[in-house]
């Protein structure tokens, strides 16, 4: 009982702050609806950013890569942080200068409107299909599991995870469809100083469990009793294989930290970009500390399965299995409130960016031009219940997966990288023109669903089907991982490839009149002082850690 009012306060207590906070916000407006009227702080945009991204397909995805394969998982975490310095220092000054309110509108500027409709469609659709579902489906697995819904209400896991589906689907979308950005931005800050004390409290009390009360005992024993889980390289049949790092990984991060629509809207909502650029180096700082929060509780939820503490039925519910366990009963309340409002934040920070899209660069760009601001808002928030309840009904169907974040990053390559890579040659050419852009959109995305859903099953059952003929013992994973080159390195490839015909197109037939971006003097676009030297700090401090655990 004490669990479920402390879950309930928590929640309400959240919810009056964010409505108070956008009590004054002109919500009518595209600049007050979508980017909270662009008077964010940069402990609001830091808070934002880490719920917005850590959520539970994270949370729960994470630490159960982890539970299987260890801490060489990190990568996705640790890396982030480099991504994040890139964003503050080269890109946030060019969005901020323009005053986006999407980043499609940048290619409409640098290119044309007909690729600023490609791109927000493929957003549109990634969401729609690939994260909207994946972290309704996270976050009811996470809940379910720590108040043991099924028991609770009497009915099997298939009814009790539809039941968390639809409640976390129904509240969030009031946050993202009826409160617009500030109020997603506000209740994600206060959620997220939840989050990082209830984050750390799960692996803090799993190691005093497992040192009988010695923190440190705790972490030797780990380190002496699976010590395989604490290698950072790994080797080729790893989830993320060392050699990753260098290529498709960093193009991955670039592109969520810097350029996907539900994470830079965030900072583009910044009051200045002093404000921008600290926030995202605030929480560049956090996402280092983010191993110990999505890595290390996967850590303890195996090692406590290898000795018979724990049960854990599939790797994906190590997390929850580990958090009925070892946080004290009086903390399961408040805990649950915060992952919670986590879940809540993915997907109302999804769905609001969603909402923006389709507002600003499909209804008023193409349904009706002369739609004022009002009608604009009006409009993209239908879209956005439309696109919620969609959601709600794929998310359940998700249960078959086997890892839901590897699920994630594979899927979201058939867009991620197409867009990366017209970004990217937009800002560093000015003579590409637009039908470079459109075809590399094309490129990108059909060259990769054929790679990995055409060819690499092929590849693979064909290697698989060799090795068994030998008639010797085989290592599944080991084969499937020689059989076609990992999904990162995929995306690398097709990065250049992609990047070389745009760079070809441009030479055979340059834009007549060279790019040169404009100053829309909406923005302050002065920067803060300190922001190289404290992202050269940042970055050192994730080298530092590699050579650690190496």
């Amino acid at each position: 009982m004490l669990g479920l009012i402390s879950f309930i306060g928590f929640t309400v207590l959240v919810a009056v702050v964010s409505w108070s906070a956008t009590r004054k916000t002109n919500e009518d407006t595209s600049e007050g609806y979508f980017l909270g009227g662009r008077s964010l702080t940069a402990g609001v945009i830091a808070g934002s950013l880490l719920l917005t991204n850590l959520s539970t397909e994270q949370i729960v995805g994470l630490n159960g890569a982890a539970f299987s394969e260890g801490i060489l998982v990190m990568a996705w975490e640790t890396l982030a942080a480099i991504a994040m310095v890139v964003t503050a220092v080269f890109l946030l000054p060019r969005y901020l200068k323009s005053g986006l309110i999407t980043i499609p509108q940048f290619l409409a500027e640098r290119f044309d409107t007909t690729t600023k409709t490609l791109t927000s469609v493929l957003f549109l659709t990634g969401y729609a299909v690939v994260l909207l579902p994946t972290i309704l489906y996270s976050g009811s697995l996470a809940i379910s599991g720590m108040f043991d819904v099924p028991s609770i209400l009497g009915v099997s896991k298939e009814v009790a995870l539809w039941i968390c589906v639809w409640s976390i689907g129904i509240i969030g979308s009031i946050y993202a469809v009826f409160g617009g950005l500030k109020a997603v931005a506000v209740s994600d800050a206060i959620n997220a100083i939840g989050l990082l004390i209830g984050g750390i409290l799960i692996p803090l009390f799993g190691l005093l469990l497992i040192g009988d009360n010695d923190l440190v005992k705790g972490i030797e024993v780990l380190q002496e009793k699976i010590p395989n889980h604490f290698d950072s390289i790994g080797d080729t049949a790893a989830s993320v294989p060392f050699a990753t790092i260098f290529t498709g990984m960093m193009l991955v991060q670039l592109f969520y930290w810097g350029t996907n629509q539900q994470i830079i809207q965030r900072a583009l909502g910044a009051k200045n970009l002093k404000e921008g650029q600290k926030g995202l180096l605030l929480g560049a700082f956090i996402k280092i500390l983010g191993p110990l929060i999505v890595v290390l509780p996967g850590v303890i939820a195996y090692y406590m399965s290898t000795q018979g503490m724990l049960d854990v039925g599939a790797p994906d519910e190590a997390y929850g299995a580990l958090v009925r366990n070892v946080l004290p009963k009086e903390f399961i309340g408040f805990f649950a409130a915060v992952l919670f409002g986590a879940i809540l934040s993915s997907f109302n920070s999804v769905l609001n960016s969603s909402v923006t899209l389709f507002g600003i660069d499909i209804y008023k760009e193409h349904i009706k031009p002369e739609a004022d601001e009002k009608e604009v808002v009006k409009y993209g928030k239908a879209f956005g219940i439309i696109l919620a309840i969609a959601a709600m009904f794929i998310a359940p169907f998700l249960s078959s997966l086997e890892s839901i974040f590897a699920y994630l990053q594979q899927v979201n390559g058939v867009y991620s990288i197409p867009i990366l890579t017209i970004i990217f040659v937009g800002f560093v050419t000015k003579r590409v023109p637009a039908i470079a852009a459109k075809i590399g959109l094309l490129t990108g995305s059909i060259l990769y669903i054929i790679s990995e859903f055409v060819l690499r099953p092929s590849f693979v059952d064909s290697a698989l089907e060799e090795a068994k003929k030998s008639g010797e013992i085989i290592n599944e994973t080991l084969v499937k991982a020689e059989a076609y080159p990992h999904f990162l390195h995929i995306m690398a490839i097709l990065f250049v490839l992609n990047t070389i015909i745009m760079l070809l197109i441009g030479k055979l037939k340059p834009k007549a009149v060279p790019y040169e971006q404009k100053e829309s003097k909406q923005v302050d676009i002065v920067p803060w002082k300190h922001t190289k030297l404290v992202g050269v700090f940042i970055c050192i401090i994730v080298i530092l850690i590699y050579f650690y655990f190496s």
